[in-house]
Parts: C-alpha cells; sequence; structure tokens
C-alpha cells in the first residue's frame, strides 16, 4: 500500500477521530490496522508522506503536530 492509497483513509481517519491528527505515524499504523483501513500494517513511511498530504488539506492540523 502506498502514501496515495493511504490518503483516503487517514482523511478519513481525521475526520472521524480529529484527536488522531496528534499521533505519530507509528502509532497511526497500528489504529490504521486496527480499525480495518488497512489489511496489513503499512509502512511508517508511507503514512508519513499521507499525513503530510492530509494535514495541507486542514491547516488546524498541520499546526497540531
Amino acid at each position: 500500500m502506498n502514501a496515495w492509497q493511504l490518503l483516503p483513509a487517514v482523511r478519513d481517519l481525521y475526520s472521524r477521530l480529529p484527536e488522531t491528527c496528534l499521533l505519530e505515524p507509528w502509532e497511526l499504523q497500528h489504529i490504521l490496522f486496527s480499525l480495518g483501513y488497512t489489511d496489513d500494517l503499512a509502512a511508517e513511511a508511507a503514512i508519513a508522506a499521507a499525513v503530510e498530504v492530509a494535514r495541507t488539506d486542514w491547516p488546524q492540523w498541520g499546526s497540531a503536530a
């Protein structure tokens, strides 16, 4: 799974659970898997890239981290 496949999952997660925008990629890795957004643990680097793009959509999340 690459960052562009993770991007919709991260956006959805942020919209449903805004408090997750403060989490690190390694923490999101487990949450995305546990909530069924991914079938396997995604690479932290791919999650980090998706997070950076998702945070540009909502500036308040970019300043939160």
